[in-house]
């Protein structure tokens, strides 16, 4: 009866066979964990586990071709002849794929193709060149992909960030989107104090960053002409994790992360992580000004035809934001020399001071509130989303992404408005007779003497602020896009897809103004005039900004739904050639309102006396709003082609246009009329763009070049400033890596020429735009001996215009980061990073301030972060 029993299992193990074996990297040979293993042709396959072994059981008699894939590696196919019950061995080791040419491009694209076999221009960054990057924050790991231009100087988010020549002419990423599993963070990259960059984190869920530069992105995307950077998160397909810690050396933070996913039963498998921290940050504001963190997760089912997967995240982490800083300008201004002041360290200091921090006010119905610098950048977000792909059969594939996202927060910092000696800065607001003092902390009240005044801090000077005091009611959003595939031939791919989103815009602006000194960890100062009467209360000047015509108390609520129809054909004209064209049709609806705002005399602090600070109270204007209710629409296309040369060369060209609406930057503009329409032909920018490009891979190094031409027609504005604008510019990007052994060499760079070509301004015609070098690069050489690395990250720029009219430069600069990693044993690593190694001194933007040729100069600039340490001990099970 047991033989009998054994029997049918006996014959069945006799009837088929097995191929098996190990996946080990091809330099190093270590085993690689989670390769992808597939039968060409089919579904079947598997995946390496933790000792990098795979086995595919089941196998009838005959020949097969087993295609093996792993990120950072080219892909590898061998084939094999299987007889009947025959178990073979068969070892793969794969080579490294430098700059992922043979990565599957799933960003911006519906017909997945590596990207040596697609027409468009992408970068990929891994896990690995993200920690040796040595970054300080989410925002400056875009520093590290070529072709972008990423001002990261305002802390963890609130970056400035541009594609190869596309001019910044406001703040944001207004022609890039920065997306998280293929959806938009938001559906505008600049909306005023709620940039996307705020609402993303990189941690150890992240499996890799993908950046497309100009190509399909117009056509695959609503409001992303220039390019799309894209977070894509790990999935569990094969069990393991992460658990690391950082601490600051030099500074005080405590970070940890950790992740962990797994295969489960029946074809599912769930991936969960996060980070937790706690400190200062890399500038001592006298505070923990970064608290928080955030949690990941995902549970995917495989099914014979596709996937299906859903997943969450709840980030709620506040960080300290950075603005422009008090900075000494001497020499010329086409040939300046920038450093910081005495008795304030530009390179590691703040604005922000345990000595100011609450702030008492009015909300946005008038009543009193105090609101605390200290919370910084601090989004609150509640993410789901659900994923499916299926194959039909007959040729036919769809797929949907879908996410909906519940976005609060608040914005706060200080932000500099005036610099001057400290007579000139307390008579303009006290007049003459004055006296000041310190309106908190040690000898607060005392008035100071004049010889102490002209010399206060050693630099005796006084600045007034504006604080940037923004509550984010509301920026949720939902996406969802769906497209549908067909195949004939195999080698002719249709597409049709629907993308559906929308975006709610509900923010108050609260600002107020405030003296200080010039130091490290700024005190407020008080101020009497010369009939004793205050003119501050706890350095508070003023509930508004005066000194701006009390622009910035506003608040709206505005709602934006998107419809974007689109389609594109792909087409393998030959194994070395394919085409492809997509156009994409954009309709948006924008309805809201916005409110001005007027002086109300208000005792804001209850004590029965109306003060002169109170006399200067703005409220909003909430009885009289003005409604916003107009329709936009836009045309996209794309047009592509790549020729192999051969298996490891290509060519490709595209051509683009595309657009991108305005949002809120609209209200408070001239482009919005008094019945809440848009002027017309100002509801939506265009770009157009033209690329050429060669991609080469060989067994020790890889490269990608290429060539752009755009023109770009914008609409902005920067709180009082209005821009209509045209720019023009050209190019070449490149990108390379080189190993040689131990050593390990990646690079890129962006050359660019561009001008202003129209403008609302005529004498800023022709001139370069602000902020646009001629060449930025990075250079990151490393060498691995044993189980020890070590390199460096060089990131420079040449020089820059501060503003349109070319007037002052921004002289050009380069800093070095640096690390060194050991593995102490299998799966336990330490590493140290080093940003910024010899604490240079270098600006990414400049307010408008005027320049004396000659003389000192004190002006508003963003530096680059001084020197930072971080210790990292991290355990990969």
């Amino acid at each position: 009866m047991m033989v009998m029993a054994l029997l049918p299992g006996i014959l069945f193990a006799q009837g088929k066979g097995a191929i098996k074996g190990v996946i080990t990297d091809s330099k190093s040979g270590e085993t690689l964990i989670g390769a992808t293993v597939l039968i060409k042709g089919t579904t079947q396959g598997t995946i390496s586990d933790i000792n990098g072994a795979y086995n595919i059981e089941g196998l009838a008699s005959g020949r097969y071709t087993l295609s093996v894939s792993f990120v950072g590696y080219s892909n590898q196919e061998k084939e094999v002849e299987l007889s009947t019950g025959q178990q073979v061995e068969m070892n793969f080791a794969l080579a490294t794929d430098f700059i992922g040419l043979d990565q599957v491009v799933v960003t911006g694209v519906v017909n997945a193709k590596s990207a040596l076999n697609s027409s468009i221009n992408v970068s990929t960054m891994k896990p690995k060149a993200i920690q040796e990057f040595g970054a300080v924050t989410t925002a400056e790991l875009f520093k590290a992909i070529p072709g972008i231009h990423s001002e990261a100087t305002g802390g963890e988010g609130n970056a400035n960030i541009s594609v190869r020549g596309i001019p910044i002419t406001s703040g944001g990423s207004k022609f890039l989107q920065l997306h998280e599993d293929g959806l938009p963070v938001m559906q505008f990259g600049d909306i005023s104090f709620g940039n996307a960059d705020i609402y993303l984190r990189a941690d150890a869920t992240l499996a890799r960053i993908e950046a497309i530069k100009g190509g399909s992105a117009s056509t695959f995307a609503s409001n992303s002409p220039a390019g799309i950077i894209n977070f894509i998160s790990k999935t569990g397909a094969v069990e393991g994790g992460s658990i690391s810690t950082t601490l600051g050396v030099d500074y005080k933070s405590l970070r940890t992360d950790f992740e962990y996913g797994a295969p489960i039963a029946n074809d599912i498998s769930f991936h969960i992580g996060g980070f937790f921290r706690q400190g200062n940050g890399p500038r001592d504001a006298g505070y923990a000004g970064n608290y928080g963190g955030q949690i990941k997760a995902n549970l995917t089912k495989n099914f014979k035809s596709g996937y299906a997967r859903v997943y969450f995240k709840y980030l709620n982490d506040r960080a300290i934001s950075y603005m422009p800083m008090p900075v000494k300008g001497t020499g010329t201004a086409d040939n300046p020399t920038f450093e910081s002041i005495a008795g304030y360290d530009a390179l590691h200091s703040t604005l922000q001071s345990p000595y100011f921090q609450l702030m008492a006010g009015v909300d946005g119905n008038g009543n009193r509130r105090t609101s605390n610098i200290a919370e910084g950048m601090h989004p609150i977000s509640y993410a789901f989303g659900t994923e499916f792909s299926f194959d039909l059969g007959d040729g036919w594939n769809v797929k949907n992404k879908a996410r909906m996202a519940f976005n609060k927060g608040n914005f706060n910092s200080p932000f500099p408005v005036s610099i001057g000696a400290a007579d000139a800065i307390a008579s303009s607001i006290a007049g003459a007779g004055y006296t000041a003092s310190y309106a908190n902390g040690a000898n607060a009240g005392t008035p100071f003497t004049a010889d102490q005044l002209k010399n206060l801090n050693g630099n005796g000077l006084l600045m007034t602020m504006h604080s940037f005091d923004v509550e984010m009611n509301s920026l949720d959003n939902f996406t969802n896009d769906v497209y549908l595939t067909k195949t004939f031939n195999e080698n002719i791919h249709l597409t049709a897809g629907y993308y559906k989103a929308y975006q709610r815009i509900d923010m108050t602006w609260l600002w107020q103004a405030f003296v200080t000194d010039v130091a490290d960890n700024p005190r407020l100062i008080d101020l009497v005039d010369a009939n004793g009467n205050p003119l501050t209360e706890n350095g508070l000047y003023a509930h508004g900004v005066p000194a701006w015509g009390n622009c910035c108390t506003r608040g709206y609520d505005m709602r934006y739904n998107i419809d974007a129809p689109y389609a594109n054909v792909g087409v393998d004209v030959t194994d070395n050639l394919n085409v492809d064209a997509s156009i994409r049709f954009d309709k948006g609806e924008a309805y809201g309102y916005y409110l001005t705002n007027r002086q109300t005399p208000t005792d804001v602090n209850n004590d029965g006396i109306m003060s002169k600070v109170d006399s200067t109270t703005t409220v909003l204007d909430i009885a009289n709003p003005h409604p916003v209710n107009y329709d936009y629409s836009y045309v996209s296309y794309s047009l592509g082609v790549n020729y192999k040369l051969d298996e490891s060369k290509a060519l490709f060209a595209r051509y683009s246009k595309g657009g991108r609406a305005n949002a809120d930057r609209l209200l408070y503009s001239p482009y919005i009329t008094a019945e809440g329409k848009t002027i017309e032909g100002l509801d939506a920018d265009e770009i157009s763009q033209a690329e050429l490009g060669f991609k080469m891979k060989a067994d020790n190094y890889a490269v990608n070049v290429t060539a752009f031409y755009a023109m770009l027609s914008e609409q902005n504005s920067e709180f009082e400033k209005v821009f209509n604008i045209e720019y023009e510019s050209y190019g070449a990007e490149f990108e390379g890596a080189l190993q040689l052994g131990g050593f390990e060499l990646n690079a890129g760079a962006t050359f660019t020429k561009a001008k202003i070509a129209k403008s609302n301004n005529e004498d800023q015609v022709g001139n370069v735009p602000r902020r646009v070098p001629d060449l930025m690069f990075n250079i990151s050489p490393s060498y691995r001996l044993g189980k020890a690395s070590l390199g460096l990250s060089l990131i420079g720029t040449t020089k820059v215009f501060a503003q349109f009219d070319n007037v002052v430069v921004l002289p050009g600069f380069t800093y070095i980061n640096a690390f060194a990693s050991y593995k102490i044993t299998k799966g336990l690593t330490v590493r140290a990073n080093v940003n910024n190694l010899l604490d240079t001194f270098g600006l990414t933007e400049m307010e408008g301030d005027g320049f004396t040729d000659g003389a000192t100069n004190y002006m508003r600039g963003r530096p680059i972060t001084g020197r930072a340490v971080d210790m990292t001990i991290s355990y990969q099970f």
